[in-house]
């Protein structure tokens, strides 16, 4: 297990238990203490975490895992995810794009589409994720439109009244968000209110709404409701996720897609 994963996984430990126990951590991870103890003292010199005797406690910031660790989670099936939605995007298409790593994934697809033979944009991609916006900015086929808003360091996210005064004036072929949960009954939802409003309003402006999720988010539910599960078109997720939960959203009438 290399040091970016094992980092990752103390984190989402931390978060889920407030503390973090080295001797236990190790047992979890399979690795040795010695190897363990040395990464708390990174995660904290990052602010990422408190370290204490024997292990750590969460700072205030380690409820949000930050993106460049979240980046190396599922990247495998992240990308599996990201190709398929690609698929799913007609050329031409006005798509908008919340933030991410499975919405940064999908953003690399798009953008390298061929410029189309009769000239003009292959598609137009609006997103409030400046990290987002860097790669399609860069190909001429692709025009990209940032919402304004006040970035949150830790997701790269534009986020605030300037997004939905943007976003108000537009209408989009396709929304694809990623979440931290999707439930058949309280919808697709995140951990911070501010980006789930930006979702929110992505969706309420897209003719279709696509919704990008991990097998582990998918029956749980997160702090603030993105859009009620009535508004999602398709879902797609990885090939982990559950016959029962796939039976369950395919009942509500949603296309789901295990790639």
């Amino acid at each position: 297990m290399g040091a970016h994963t094992r980092r990752t996984r103390l984190l989402e430990i931390l978060g889920d238990e407030g503390r973090l126990d080295v001797l236990d951590a190790a047992g979890r991870l399979g690795c040795s203490t010695a190897t363990v103890r040395r990464d708390p003292d990174e995660l904290a010199r990052q602010n990422l975490l408190t370290r204490t005797r024997g292990g750590a406690v969460v700072s205030r910031v380690a409820y949000d895992l930050p993106l460049r660790y979240k980046a190396g989670r599922k990247a495998d099936e992240k990308r599996r995810i990201a190709r398929a939605v690609a698929d799913l995007i007609p050329s031409g298409c006005t798509v908008g794009l919340n933030g991410g790593t499975t919405t940064s994934e999908v953003a690399r697809e798009l953008a390298v589409r061929p410029e189309p033979a009769a000239g003009g944009h292959a598609l137009t991609v609006v997103t409030n994720a400046v990290d987002i916006a860097a790669e399609p900015a860069i190909r001429p086929q692709v025009k990209t439109v940032v919402t304004g808003g006040v970035a949150r360091p830790r997701s790269y996210e534009l986020v605030g009244p300037l997004v939905d005064a943007v976003l108000r004036t537009l209408a989009l072929d396709c929304a694809v968000l990623g979440v931290d949960a999707f439930h058949p009954r309280f919808g697709a939802a995140t951990h911070d209110e501010s980006e789930a409003g930006v979702g929110r309003s992505l969706a309420e402006c897209a003719d279709t709404v696509v919704v990008v999720a991990d097998a582990a988010e998918l029956g749980r539910r997160a702090f603030a409701q993105v859009c009620e599960t009535a508004a999602v078109s398709i879902l797609v997720t990885d090939r982990e996720a559950p016959d029962e939960a796939v039976e369950e959203f395919t009942a509500l009438g949603i296309d789901v897609r295990r790639v």
